[in-house]
């Protein structure tokens, strides 16, 4: 068998103090994902920069850390120079020293990421505790707003109607008057019902529903928006709800009218959002909602629940809008300014901050030895020699190595391409444009076949990865049978390499497997824990329901049935006792329920955002499709939330398929800023500034395919 040797014994003077360092310096990290023993006879130096490099990407964001891996790099090639080495071996140099240090980048990403993993779980375990009670209170906030939203407003419309017919007394008005305390009332009867049902939550309000609400008051009213996102027009319609309530209580008799136009490019929304800070919406033209009236009487004293603009301005904001309320020439005016259009898709991340920085990394590392020890060999191969021999060399060399960055992601795929590269290197071989040989080339870098043996065990099915050690073994074989040192019958050399590389193949495959096997209990644990968990929190919110809709049923719900039976029976007066006996039930309700907020801290989650925020006083949008993420992403967003937070500020949390983006505004505190890019950076995500003072955090969310 050919001899393969990278002569640094014999060449000149000078170079073997150089040359063996770098070597150990790559060799290093080479045996350290593998568990293999460390390089004998390493060099002090190179392992000190190796641990030093490695310890800077555990304690350091990627980017500091992939500077000093840079700087090793360009020392070392500036080093090689300095005292005089060939361009051949400082391109050498450079490449050896730079896929050392890159390894040594990734590990150290890669504890750096575990520690953020290990501290976040537990902190996960020790806040789910409290996950039953915050689902509880959130179920406890949306009945309350629906109550308002929906029960006063029904009842307050039959006060209003029933008391101004009593006083005029007329007989068409009161007909009038009855027949509404009828209808409206059997409506606030269904939606009671609803309310204390299993759960139903009522459909977002559309653009047809607000047509319906202005039609049903009758007002002057003008809409010029044809389209917006079912958040902006569910917090229109409660905008124009909650407004027309108020009129009805505060202003009676003064005309009302409502707008539901879109803003101008350089006002209206985009003109509130400069005023009221970053964190709004960004965007284009928006959506504005405005009802006015000239002034009025009070109809009945006492009607309000003193919740309903607070509570308003929270659906807004959530929207990613502001709103403002105040005397507006002889009336009142509220105006809500909404988005009109969907915010901007989510960016992505560049993938080698991520987990996949590893496997890249081993690409760096690989090119780096096919190539960089090759050129730092004595005897620098004829392959090299020029710039068109050198291409079949460097093109086989990265494709060789570049596979290894699909190690996680694609894991069949990259060994079919390893494989399909080693066949092209054979064929280049027996035509004699490559040196060294082939079976040189594979006995030094077989790592990079082990290392996707190992992945097609450790990500993909069982039975599609049994093929891929017995692959890496018959492709290995025939690359050493055609080797110039093999005499004799080839074809049994063949079949006897193949059987000698066979056990260490299926040796790292089972490995593999027994990762991912691990990972898989893991997993399941983990799924298992969340199960009993949302069951927990499912029978809490259950709980809660129910004794809501016994307060409902001992109070509102039966002052709303007599309502519409006084009505039937043509007593207008009892009515409306009883709708006022219903809104001051409600009131007392509502002012119960919001009082019993407890002082225990909200579960560092994805949910347990918005029950922080209220602490606050921060609005919290969330958009995309609410899903459980690992721990890691769920108390790291929860943490990066409470330190965007502020008074007055919105933070919008948009949960996407693979990870969860929050955007609010920039913390004056340059401190601030560097946690939350170092929290970021541990999870694999980044921290990016807007154009407009506000910050975007992208937290990715991981989990490598077993399937291609």
């Amino acid at each position: 068998m050919t001899r393969f040797t990278w002569s640094v014994t014999n060449g000149p003077p000078g170079r073997r103090d150089l040359v063996l360092p770098v070597l150990v310096l790559a060799a290093t990290p080479v045996a350290a994902p593998f568990g293999t023993a460390a390089v004998v006879g390493a060099v002090a130096a190179p392992v000190a920069v190796l641990i030093a490099l490695h310890a800077l990407a555990v304690h350091q964001s990627a980017g500091p850390a992939l500077a000093g891996a840079a700087t090793v790099t360009l020392v070392a090639a500036g080093t090689a120079a300095t005292i005089g080495e060939p361009p051949h071996c400082v391109a050498g140099v450079a490449l050896v020293a730079g896929g050392g240090a890159a390894v040594a980048w990734a590990t150290g990403r890669s504890r750096r990421r575990r520690r953020a993993n290990r501290s976040a779980l537990v902190a996960y375990r020790a806040g789910t505790a409290a996950v039953p009670r915050f689902a509880a209170l959130a179920e406890r906030d949306r009945l309350a707003a629906e109550l308002h939203d929906v029960a006063a407003h029904r009842l307050t419309g039959i006060v209003v109607s029933a008391g101004a017919a009593l006083r005029l007394g007329d007989q068409e008005r009161t007909a009038e008057a009855l027949r509404h305390a009828i209808d409206a009332g059997r409506q606030a009867v269904r939606e009671l019902d609803r309310l204390t049902g299993p759960g139903e939550r009522a459909a977002v309000a559309t653009l047809a529903d607000i047509d319906a609400l202005a039609a049903e008051h009758a007002v002057d009213y003008r809409r010029t928006v044809d389209a917006a996102p079912g958040s902006s027009t569910e917090a229109a319609y409660r905008v124009v709800r909650e407004a027309l309530t108020n009129a009805a209580r505060y202003a009676h008799g003064a005309a009302v009218r409502v707008r539901v136009e879109r803003a101008d490019k350089g006002g209206g929304t985009e003109g509130a959002n400069r005023s009221n800070g970053p964190g709004r919406s960004e965007g284009g033209p928006g959506l504005t909602v405005t009802v006015t009236d000239d002034g009025g009487t009070v109809a009945e004293p006492g009607l309000g629940t003193g919740h309903g603009l607070a509570g308003l301005r929270a659906v807004v904001d959530a929207a990613g809008g502001t709103l403002s309320a105040g005397p507006g020439g002889s009336g009142w005016t509220v105006r809500a300014q909404l988005p009109s259009a969907a915010s901007p898709a989510a960016r992505r991340w560049p993938r080698w901050r991520g987990p996949t920085g590893l496997d890249w990394a081993l690409v760096v590392l690989a090119i780096a030895l096919s190539l960089g020890a090759s050129l730092l060999s004595a005897d620098v191969p004829d392959s090299f020699r020029g710039f068109l021999p050198a291409v079949p060399t460097v093109l086989l060399s990265g494709l060789h190595a570049v596979p290894l960055g699909w190690r996680s992601r694609m894991p069949g795929r990259g060994m079919a391409a390893v494989l399909l590269a080693l066949m092209l290197w054979l064929a280049c071989d027996l035509v004699g444009w490559m040196q060294p040989p082939v079976s040189d080339i594979f006995l030094v870098y077989w790592w990079v076949e082990l290392t996707l043996a190992y992945s097609a065990g450790a990500y993909l099915p069982g039975r599609r990865s049994r093929l891929a050690p017995a692959a890496v073994a018959a492709v290995g074989g025939l690359a050493l049978a055609g080797g110039s040192g093999i005499t004799g019958n080839r074809a049994a050399a063949w079949a006897v390499l193949t059987v000698m590389l066979a056990l260490p193949a299926f040796a790292v495959w089972s490995l593999g497997r027994f990762t991912a096997r691990r990972r898989h209990r893991l997993r399941a644990a983990a799924a298992q824990q969340r199960e009993l968990l949302d069951r927990d929190a499912d029978a809490a919110v259950r709980d809660q329901r129910r004794r809501i809709a016994a307060g409902l049923r001992r109070t509102a719900h039966r002052h709303t049935r007599a309502v519409v039976a006084a009505a039937e029976a043509g007593h207008l007066e009892t009515a409306r006792t009883e709708a006022r006996a219903g809104l001051t039930a409600l009131r007392e309700l509502l002012t119960e329920l919001r009082g019993r907020d407890g002082a225990d801290t909200p579960p560092p989650t994805v949910a347990g955002i918005a029950a922080l925020a209220t602490r606050y006083g921060t609005a919290v949008r969330c958009t995309g499709p609410r899903r459980p993420a690992p721990a890691v992403v769920e108390v790291s967003a929860y943490r990066i939330a409470a330190m965007l937070m502020a008074p007055g500020v919105t933070l919008t949390v948009r949960s996407l398929d693979d990870g969860v983006e929050l955007s609010g505004p920039a913390p004056a505190d340059p401190g601030v800023r560097r946690r939350l890019r170092a929290m970021a950076d541990a999870t694999g995500g980044t921290l990016s500034t807007t154009g407009r003072g506000a910050v975007r955090v992208w937290l990715p969310e991981v989990f490598p395919s077993r399937s291609e």
